[in-house]
């Protein structure tokens, strides 16, 4: 079993996770996006070494704590591949005025999908899914039906696609991949709003109803 620890930052409300096995001392981060001392705060509280800070993607309400978070901890960043540039330049990244300022880091590793990442005794199947944005991945944790979804499936919302590298299409295949890749029992985890699961965001998400549909 795992232990998943919910930690919502930010004035845009981020969700960010610590993992790890249940009762273990080693975690992974996954998406630090504001408020570094709350976050560390809480690692300490668990008694956690992180192992890593894994990001699904990089628009700037879930990287904002990276940089201090990774130099008070040494954990390593994995980053998707297509985003390194956004990590390594945030505030260039960053839509509307009164956000930061934040700290650019450069990313230790890059995901794309694909890869198998074994951290802090959890095995973790990375998962491409663009859409809300051009690199997008999830990261699904093996054996214990868990999503960590970022930015495309919420609980009866989906992600935005009008930033850079949004795309609707390309976004609902990539929560179509997840669909038919996963049980409906899985949890999601998602980067805004509350946990739910697979089932549950098929049988009532407005948004999925295209997934529904003959083809």
């Amino acid at each position: 079993m795992i232990d998943v620890r919910m930690i919502t930052v930010g004035p845009l409300e981020e969700n960010c996770f610590i993992v790890r096995p249940q009762g273990s001392d080693r975690a992974v981060i996954v998406d630090p996006g504001e408020d570094a001392g709350r976050l560390l705060a809480a690692v300490d509280e668990l008694g956690v070494t992180l192992e890593a800070i894994l990001l699904t993607h990089t628009h700037f309400d879930h990287i904002g704590a990276v940089a201090p978070v990774a130099k008070a901890t040494g954990a390593p960043v994995y980053c998707p591949e297509l985003e390194t540039v956004v990590l390594a330049n945030i505030m260039d990244y960053v839509p509307w005025a009164g956000f930061g300022p934040y700290e650019s880091y450069e990313a230790d590793h890059t995901v794309k999908g694909g890869e198998e990442l074994e951290l802090a005794g959890l095995v973790l199947d990375v998962v491409f899914t663009p859409g809300h944005s051009v690199g997008h991945v999830t990261y699904s944790v093996r054996g214990e039906q868990a999503l960590l979804s970022g930015d495309v499936l919420f609980g009866g919302s989906v992600g935005r696609v009008d930033l850079p590298g949004g795309d609707w299409p390309t976004l609902l295949a990539s929560i179509e991949t997840l669909v038919s890749s996963f049980p409906a029992e899985s949890t999601v985890y998602p980067g805004h709003m509350g946990i739910t699961t697979l089932g549950r965001e098929q049988a009532t998400n407005p948004f999925l109803r295209e997934l529904a549909r003959p083809r």
